[in-house]
């Protein structure tokens, strides 16, 4: 450990501390940024930028380069601030949401501005740069009357306190906040009636709605040596059981117990069997939202040869294939076992495409491919990273669609996109997670050689 940080580590905590502080810009990460009378830097959630606020140290040390802080009075609000629609909204309280304190469209300016940020500081690009016309798009059927809230989330892990009681997690904390009703949660959750029933010996329960389908499930993860409850809810459900797996950071295992081990979703014409675990967007309008922006973004033709990396259970695959025809060829890659086998399932009748499990840098090379037409990559929260974009950009792909629900990461990324050759035509950004920090980009790029 350096040796800066050994002292901070052993220096008093001073969690509990208060300021009265100007705040300042808002930063990746759902907080803004104030600065103590003697420089030192907080992190300061529920508040907004040019608000004067007394901020209560939550997180820190003495001497350290930062400390985290709840606004806990606001002496001077700034004009977008409103009341929070949810009750479990605030300093200590449930940590699911960042923005319900800031009016919506106010959202979608400070998402813009981290956004924006993060392409400066860390691909070295101005928004003209990278094609973007600076803002943060809403979703349509979002807009609701003032004082509401989307109800977005088809996917709901609620906490369960040792009470038995479901809840939400508070901000960077195990501890649970119980939860009467979850907001954000989609109706068809809220259906289910989760947060009215009691769950002895269980650590989460998962609550899933599928779109454009009936299907429900819920995923039972039991504490250490706990049973599992008998399931009664107010809708029907499948009922699948989670265990922590024995290697640290490893997926967990999940057994059916009751019903499917899958959900069907609906999106792009087809119907997608996402099996338990398997990745699919959590806004209703998310998935067809996202196909029609990469497809008209990368413009595919008859005949053509394309990528889908980290391709889950196949949707930009299944969007491809229909659009390069009986000639043309998709190749998908996914790491995840059962989410190759649910894309192999999902796209059978389409025998141009072709999936692969195994991650992305190990299987591209081994595959033998030389050139391709067209490559989407919608990787984890990390990011793709270096090396397997300088494979993708090997290739000459006459367009990349990069999705990215990180713009730490997809600014990152496209840094290195440019140092290969490639170059942003255009880039969009949507709200997707109304009410949290997290929004969804989608960059298109070609080949700076050609001019575009």
């Amino acid at each position: 450990m350096p040796e800066e940080q050994q002292a901070h580590a052993t220096s008093p905590s001073v969690v509990g501390d208060e300021y009265e502080v100007e705040v300042g810009p808002v930063a990746h990460g759902g907080h803004c940024v104030a600065r103590t009378a003697e420089g030192q830097v907080l992190f300061v959630r529920h508040t907004l930028p040019g608000e004067r606020v007394v901020a209560r140290v939550t997180e820190g040390r003495a001497g350290a380069r930062f400390l985290r802080a709840d606004a806990v009075r606001v002496l001077e609000p700034a004009k977008d601030r409103i009341e929070a629609p949810c009750p479990y909204a605030g300093p200590g309280k449930c940590g699911g949401c960042d923005f319900q304190h800031v009016a919506p469209g106010a959202q979608r300016r400070l998402k813009a501005d981290v956004l924006a940020e993060q392409l400066t500081r860390l691909a070295g690009l101005t928004a003209e740069d990278a094609g973007w016309d600076g803002t943060v798009e809403p979703v349509p059927g979002d807009k609701v009357p003032k004082g509401e809230v989307p109800a977005w989330r088809t996917r709901v892990q609620y906490a369960i306190d040792p009470g038995g009681r479901a809840g939400l997690r508070k901000h960077r904390s195990h501890e649970v906040q119980p939860v009467d009703r979850c907001l954000i949660a989609a109706p068809e959750v809220e259906e289910l009636g989760v947060e009215s029933r009691e769950w002895p010996q269980l650590a989460t329960v998962e609550a899933i709605a599928a779109t454009g389908s009936g299907d429900r499930q819920v995923v039972l993860t039991p504490r250490p040596g706990g049973r599992l409850p008998l399931v009664e809810l107010d809708r029907p459900v499948s009922v699948l059981r989670a265990e922590d797996p024995r290697t640290p950071g490893a997926p967990a295992a999940i057994h059916r117990v009751h019903g499917r081990d899958f959900v069907r979703e609906r999106a792009a014409g087809r119907t997608w069997r996402v099996g338990a675990g398997g990745f699919w967007q959590v806004h209703p309008r998310g998935a067809d939202l996202l196909v029609e922006t990469v497809m008209t973004g990368l413009m595919p033709k008859k005949g053509d040869m394309a990528l889908d990396l980290y391709c889950g259970v196949g949707l930009f695959a299944g969007a491809l294939a229909e659009r390069v025809g009986p000639k043309g060829a998709v190749l998908g890659i996914e790491s995840g076992k059962r989410a190759a086998a649910d894309a192999r399932h999902n796209l059978a009748d389409l025998d141009r495409v072709r999936i692969e499990q195994g991650k992305v840098d190990r299987v591209l090379p081994r595959t033998g491919i030389t050139e391709a037409d067209l490559v989407v990559l919608d990787p984890p929260r990390t990011g793709a990273g270096r090396q397997v974009i300088t494979q993708v950009t090997a290739l000459h792909p006459r367009r990349i669609a990069y999705v990215a629900c990180d713009p730490a990461a997809l600014a990152r990324d496209l840094s290195y996109f440019t140092a290969a050759g490639y170059t942003p035509k255009w880039t969009r950004a949507f709200d997707l997670f109304p009410m949290t920090h997290h929004m969804e980009c989608v960059a298109v790029l070609v080949r700076a050689e050609k001019g575009h």
